[in-house]
């Protein structure tokens, strides 16, 4: 396709980077470097129109709705915590495939009267059990989830799991499953009405590639 108007397209490094790779060749786009090798966090490409932003996973949605990108891949985990404000998320790619669950000591009682959850995806996890009429303290945390049970800072993690490997390795065991995540494609809304040509081509092309997947 014809890119006669510039876009920027924010993606994050990892296995959401990897695997839209073949969803952007599909669309023409090509990047000229590597982001894990290159120190470069703006990329060009093989469209003159087109660059790539190379950013964190989680800052994906505010690049996007604050227009510093007309287009971005975000998993829903993100997008569930950011809110989805000012911004559109017409496509689900069906990449980066994973679940987002309760997961605790096996046995581990989830009628508690008040259960302690440690999590980093403190929004959807309070609007899990919120919706269950159970009261949960929330304590957020940004890495080895896995632990807090293991030491009694938690009674039960909110997490994603893919293979459940981590999960067993520590003795824990998925309790609850909570959503199933993907990662999407999000438009700026701006970029939606003054770019929407070009916007609506690319969507069509990653429409098409993700389908042939």
């Amino acid at each position: 396709m014809e890119f006669n108007t510039p876009v920027t397209i924010a993606l994050s490094k990892g296995r959401i980077y990897k695997q839209s790779l073949p969803l952007l060749e599909y669309a023409g786009i090509v990047p000229r470097d590597d982001p894990e090798t290159s120190r470069k966090l703006i990329l060009e490409t093989s469209q003159r129109n087109v660059k790539l932003v190379i950013i964190r996973a989680t800052d994906v949605p505010t690049y996007v709705q604050y227009g510093a990108a007309d287009l971005g891949v975000a998993g829903k985990d993100v997008l569930l915590e950011h809110g989805g404000g000012g911004l559109y998320e017409p496509l689900d790619l069906r990449i980066a495939r994973c679940r987002m669950m309760v997961a605790g000591v096996p046995g581990a009682n989830l009628e508690a009267d008040r259960l302690r959850v440690a999590t980093k995806y403190v929004r959807t996890a309070q609007s899990y059990f919120a919706a269950q009429g159970k009261q949960v303290e929330i304590i957020k945390l940004y890495g080895s989830m896995e632990l807090a049970p293991l030491v009694g800072l938690a009674d039960l993690i909110v997490d994603l799991v893919e293979s459940g490997n981590t999960l067993k390795a520590n003795g824990l065991v998925p309790l609850q499953h909570i959503c199933d995540i993907s990662s999407r494609l999000i438009v700026n809304k701006a970029a939606w009405k003054m770019k929407h040509l070009v916007v609506s081509g690319l969507l069509e092309a990653f429409r098409e590639a993700a389908q042939s997947s």
